[in-house]
């Protein structure tokens, strides 16, 4: 699982220099980043965490609908301390890894 975590690195370069180039420290954030949201998804759902990766949608794989989406969102706002979503963005976190890549950037690093 966390090969499919590293593969996200490439969009995540950004964050490196924030790190004073401490690559170790960042891929250490990165794992943790993902399994926190992996146990927060699979709570949420009901799930295993083995379950989910990166490529999981939430409304193909885990059957979720808006209501779902909403609160998973306000749970990753609450986990995360990051500020609320705008509709505008909700509506394109359709898989895990949209979620990760978001949660990423809000994160204050």
């Amino acid at each position: 699982m966390i090969c499919g975590v590293l593969i996200f690195h490439q969009w995540t370069q950004f964050a490196l220099w924030r790190l004073s180039g401490d690559r170790t420290k960042f891929d250490e954030v990165i794992v943790v980043i993902f399994e926190r949201l992996r146990a927060l998804i699979a709570e949420q759902f009901s799930v295993s965490e083995d379950a989910i990766d990166m490529d999981t949608s939430f409304t193909d794989d885990l059957g979720a609908d808006s209501l779902d989406v909403v609160e998973l969102t306000m749970a990753f706002e609450e986990e995360f301390d990051i500020p609320e979503t705008d509709e505008e963005i909700l509506y394109k976190l359709v898989t895990v890894g949209d979620v990760f890549k978001y949660i990423s950037s809000k994160i204050d690093w």
